[in-house]
C-alpha cells in the first residue's frame, strides 16, 4: 500500500505536516479574540462580585435578614443570595427593587455596578435622593430636570 502524493509533503518547501500545524506560539486573530472575550468575561466577575458585596454591607448594616431583603425586593431568596456572592450580576430593574428594600438610592447601586457614572457631589441631588417621600422614579425625573437646568446654566456662561 503506497501513500497517496498528496498527504506527502512537498521535498521542495522543506515543509512537514507537523511543521504547518506548529505556529511556533505566534498570537492570531483568534488568540486576540479569546484574550478579548476572557477580560470581558472577569470584568464582569468583578463587577458582579462589587455590587454583591455592596449588598451584602448594606443589608448587614441596616440589619434585614438575606430572607427579608428579598421579600421585600421581590426576589427569590436563592437569586438574591447568588448576586450578593458575586455569581449573578442583577439587572437595573433588580437593582432598584433591592434599593427600595434597603431604603436607597437606585442610583448607589447603579453607579456600584458601573451602569450609571459617578456624579459630582452636589446639596439638592443628595436632599433628593434621602428623600422618602417620593418614588425613586419621580427622584430620578426631579434630578433629569435639575441636571438640564445646570447644563443649560453652564452653557449660558460659556
Amino acid at each position: 500500500m503506497t501513500p497517496d502524493e498528496n498527504d506527502l509533503p512537498d521535498p521542495a518547501d522543506g515543509a512537514t505536516p507537523s511543521d504547518e500545524a506548529d505556529d511556533g506560539g505566534s498570537s492570531g486573530p483568534v488568540e486576540a479574540v479569546e484574550a478579548v472575550a476572557t477580560a470581558a468575561q472577569d470584568a464582569v466577575a468583578t463587577a458582579a462580585q462589587d455590587i454583591g458585596g455592596f449588598i451584602r454591607t448594606q443589608r448587614i448594616a441596616a440589619e434585614v435578614s438575606l430572607r427579608q431583603l428579598a421579600e421585600r425586593a421581590g426576589v427569590s431568596n436563592p437569586y438574591l443570595s447568588q448576586i450578593e456572592r458575586g455569581l449573578r450580576k442583577p439587572s437595573a430593574d433588580v437593582l432598584a427593587q433591592i434599593a427600595k428594600g434597603l431604603r436607597l438610592s437606585a442610583e448607589v447601586l447603579y453607579v456600584r455596578a458601573g451602569i450609571l457614572e459617578e456624579r459630582p457631589a452636589s446639596p439638592v441631588r443628595d436632599a433628593l435622593l434621602a428623600d422618602d417621600s417620593i418614588s425613586e422614579r419621580q427622584k430620578q425625573m426631579l434630578l433629569e430636570i435639575y441636571e438640564s437646568f445646570r447644563r443649560e446654566n453652564t452653557d449660558a456662561k460659556e
